[in-house]
């Protein structure tokens, strides 16, 4: 595929002696009509012509990265600049891609790059990848094929698009449903996975307590609203505000804070421990094996922590005087209902996990396809905006899905402490409740639960950020 453009363009002797010269040939080579410029259709049908195999929308990509005037197409100084700009980048993922400094990449060095960012593939697929790459059949990679097989690939390489996609959960909405971070073997020997948890963690604990008013609010009309008591958030605010003054408005934050880091630490460990046990060749983690690995890592953590969930609840929805902290709470709660209390709502929660993480991870994979199908340019990172939309996509349609469940459970907790409510299973309350209701009633307090959402996000963004800044983790 990639003789054509050795021969007539990249001879290792003008390669070696005037890089200028081999842009000027190939220039001219691209530019058919000879106006000076290469534009897509001309880069396009220049690389087929020289057999250069370029994906869907790539000639589109490189004309818009290099087009400095905007004119929508490349002269020789733009031409130039692009493979320059572009050259080098090539050439600094190969020196980290040779690993032992001999001038070519052998498939062992391929996996074991993969492996270091957290990819493990196992020796016939890195040989696979290789040969894709090797021109002369050797089975090893030098800097010559190197450049020429990516030098029209506007995605610089596979270690970008790893390292800039990797589907952070520190993006926290209140919901600890999602599949656990993912850490290099260099990350963890190195210590920095501690950190970076730790960061993730503290952003948690800042953005659940900037929003917490709308979690109220949204645990408020999700226990008390009703076709015959409709609440509108204006009205609940005044509600709260009236029965409890400003404060109010961060009841049942505390807990929900304080459950952050062991829910977080347990979650991951047991994430560790489920991928090993489910993958047979001791480390490569297949999409879905990372779903099961995830959910049952979730289920675990929220096992683990779920006494602290039905404490939040409660301590959320108590009126003024009713409990004097969270220890109080606890007490009264096991004195009056025993040790089965800690765990009501314990089902919905559980089986709220399947849908949540698999919907999660479903759509940040399809919008990371996406993205780089359609706007990839000189490389796969997406900016900061575009990954900030994507998990906050990704985690409110997971919220969607499961938010029924979600409603289900908070009843099922808040139900003993509600003068006259009725104790009822999970199945009974979803039919009664889609009875009276309609099948709407499973999403009433969804509103202010979606308009948490962007603040939750950019606030835990920004102290993720900062937090990893002040514990020195490299970006």
């Amino acid at each position: 595929m990639y003789q054509a453009i050795r021969r007539l363009v990249f001879t290792d002797c003008s390669c070696a002696t005037d890089p200028s010269q081999t842009y000027e040939d190939l220039f001219a080579k691209l530019d058919a009509n000879k106006d000076g410029r290469v534009d897509v259709a001309e880069l396009k049908a220049g690389l087929a012509a020289m057999g250069i195999a370029s994906g869907k929308g790539a000639a589109q990509k490189i004309i818009s990265s290099g087009d400095d005037d905007k004119n929508e197409g490349l002269d020789f100084g733009e031409f130039s600049k692009y493979l320059q700009e572009h050259e080098k980048k090539l050439h600094l993922t190969f020196k980290s891609l040779d690993k032992n400094n001999d001038g070519q990449i052998d498939y062992m060095e391929v996996k074991q790059s993969l492996a270091d960012l957290g990819m493990d593939i196992n020796q016939e697929e890195a040989k696979k990848i290789l040969q894709s790459i090797d021109v002369d059949g050797t089975m090893t990679v030098d800097w010559n094929e190197w450049r020429e097989h990516f030098l029209f690939n506007p995605v610089t390489n596979l270690e970008e698009i790893i390292r800039y996609w990797k589907h952070s959960t520190v993006l926290d909405i209140g919901d600890s449903l999602t599949i656990p971070d993912e850490f290099t073997e260099e990350e963890k020997t190195t210590g920095i996975w501690w950190r970076q948890l730790s960061a993730g963690a503290m952003a948690g604990a800042v953005s659940r307590t900037g929003t917490a008013p709308l979690d109220r609010m949204k645990v408020f009309m999700q226990v008390h609203s009703s076709k015959s008591n409709k609440i509108s958030l204006v009205g609940g605010f005044k509600q709260m505000l009236k029965e409890g003054g400003v404060a109010s408005l961060w009841r049942g934050n505390g807990i929900n804070v304080l459950k952050i880091a062991p829910e977080t630490a347990i979650k991951f460990m047991a994430y560790e421990q489920y991928k090993k046990l489910l993958t047979s060749d001791g480390g490569k983690v297949r999409t879905h094996e990372r779903f099961i690995a995830g959910s049952l890592a979730g289920a675990t953590a929220q096992t683990a922590i779920y006494p602290m969930e039905v404490m939040k609840t409660r301590l959320t929805l108590r009126k003024t005087g009713q409990y004097s902290g969270m220890f109080d709470c606890a007490k009264k709660i096991l004195q009056k209902e025993g040790v089965k209390a800690f765990y009501k709502g314990y089902l919905p929660n559980i089986l709220g996990i399947i849908p949540y993480a698999g919907i999660d991870l479903a759509v940040y994979e399809s919008l990371k396809n996406a993205w780089l199908a359609h706007y990839a340019k000189d490389t796969a990172n997406p900016g900061i905006l575009v990954l900030l939309a994507c998990g906050t996509i990704s985690s409110t349609c997971g919220q969607l899905t499961s938010y029924p469940l979600a409603l289900i459970r908070t009843r099922m907790q808040a139900a003993a402490s509600m003068e006259g409510a009725e104790q009822m299973s999970m199945n009974r309350m979803v039919m009664k409740i889609v009875e009276k209701e309609g099948f709407f009633g499973l999403y009433r307090g969804i509103l202010p639960n979606f308009m948490k959402v962007i603040p939750a996000v950019s606030i835990s963004y920004v102290v993720y950020e900062n937090m990893r800044s002040g514990l020195g983790i490299q970006k």
